[in-house]
């Protein structure tokens, strides 16, 4: 129960973090937690992210495309196991993430009228978020590579295993 604890504790605290530290827009350990946690933690962990992100946007502040960015994280959660197999499977599946990301968010914006209900205003609406995605491609290779490299040192150190 108290290495439970410590891994309740040390999701929020990295999503905490990575959300509450001045950065470019969408460069947070969002989309790699909710990648990551399923996949090395099992999908019982996926509330407890929810739960975090939630409680990090209490402080924050909700706004109306909430719903659209939980369920991609949500989502994201669901389909990363798919992706456990190797180091290269999960860099590729957390990359799918910022993918999933990305467009489950910016349908999200274009729903909510921001561009009109248009087939133009869709592809604006797609168009003017790439910049936000870049940085959520390269804040997910980031946090990825981070989590990568705890996850091999404590394999090889406490578990003795070489290679994942």
């Amino acid at each position: 129960m108290k290495k439970n604890a410590l891994i309740l504790i040390g999701i929020f605290t990295s999503l905490a973090a990575s959300r509450f530290i001045p950065h470019p827009p969408n460069f947070t350990s969002l989309i790699a937690l909710s990648f990551y946690v399923p996949v090395l933690l099992g999908l019982r962990f996926l509330p407890v992210l929810l739960i975090s992100f939630a409680i990090t946007d209490i402080i924050i502040g909700y706004h109306s495309g909430t719903h659209w960015t939980w369920g991609s994280i949500f989502l994201i959660g669901l389909v990363s196991p798919l992706f456990a197999k190797n180091i290269k499977f999960r860099i590729c599946g957390a990359l799918f993430g910022a993918f999933t990301f990305f467009v489950v968010t910016n349908f999200g914006v274009w729903a909510s009228g921001m561009y009109g209900y248009t087939y133009e205003g869709i592809i604006k609406c797609y168009i003017m978020a790439v910049p936000f995605f870049t940085y959520s491609l390269l804040s997910t290779l980031f946090f990825s590579t981070i989590i990568e490299t705890f996850y091999r040192f404590y394999r090889v150190k406490f578990l003795k295993i070489k290679n994942t």
